[in-house]
């Protein structure tokens, strides 16, 4: 855990010195970034294990910056605001916040928070190991659609689909039984870990993003099926329904 890289975006100079310091005193690598732009920029160079993002940002605000980065990171981000009214922490966990903190915070308490998201496993375990099908046995997933999980690779029709570590894990546990419904709750616990105590509705970000990667339709999906009111299924070879 100690090493690991952070990245605060506050566009208030004396917050991100008060992070840093304390931050940094706990061994972490800490960079700064004054608005959402550099924000995004830095994320894609820098590859930060935790992003601490402030709501309020000028030009592009948290929300949006937000929704870039899980398009291409699986950093965990720590969503930072003046305000507490609830439907700021239900807009920021459902574009892919991992966790939510109303300012004034305790510097303390923002470590211990960071230290906490650090702890959260983000990759699944492989099915051999959990007594499922081995990875050597290929399931019988919807024509057109391969996965590697000794490699973590997708293609879709031969091209190879560039997927986050998160949104793999979400395919693949879903690949294990194809045509299985698995609930928000089940890949909640498995890609993000039992103690996760955020909106179920990340859920529904990784997934969107993983559909949009897939090229997968979501009114007439030829891959990842919404079962309403419980989770998700993979289609299955021969799968003639939605």
């Amino acid at each position: 855990m100690s090493g690991a890289t952070i990245l605060i975006v506050d566009d208030e100079e004396p917050i991100r010195a008060l992070v840093r310091s304390y931050l940094e005193r706990e061994g972490f690598a800490v960079h700064e970034a004054a608005d959402g732009s550099v924000a995004v920029t830095a994320v894609r160079e820098l590859a930060p294990d935790v992003i601490v993002l402030d709501l309020m940002l000028p030009g592009i605000d948290g929300i949006e910056v937000c929704r870039q980065i899980r398009t291409f990171s699986d950093a965990y981000i720590l969503m930072l605001t003046a305000r507490t009214e609830e439907v700021d922490r239900v807009v920021g966990l459902s574009v892919g916040a991992d966790d939510y903190l109303a300012k004034p915070f305790s510097p303390r308490e923002l470590v211990a928070r960071v230290r906490a998201l650090l702890r959260r496993p983000r990759a699944i375990p492989s099915p051999a190991a959990n007594g499922g099908q081995p990875e050597d046995s290929a399931p019988h997933l919807a024509p057109g659609l391969a996965i590697d999980v000794p490699r973590r690779t997708v293609t879709v029709d031969g091209e190879s689909r560039n997927l986050t570590a998160t949104e793999f894990d979400i395919l693949s546990l879903l690949a294990r039984d194809p045509g299985v419904v698995l609930s928000r709750q089940a890949l909640l616990d498995a890609v993000w870990g039992a103690d996760f105590v955020g909106d179920d509705h990340v859920v529904d970000v990784h997934v969107g993003n993983l559909r949009r990667k897939l090229g997968d339709d979501p009114d007439a999906p030829r891959f990842v099926a919404t079962v309403r009111g419980v989770g998700y299924r993979l289609r299955g070879e021969g799968d003639g329904q939605r």
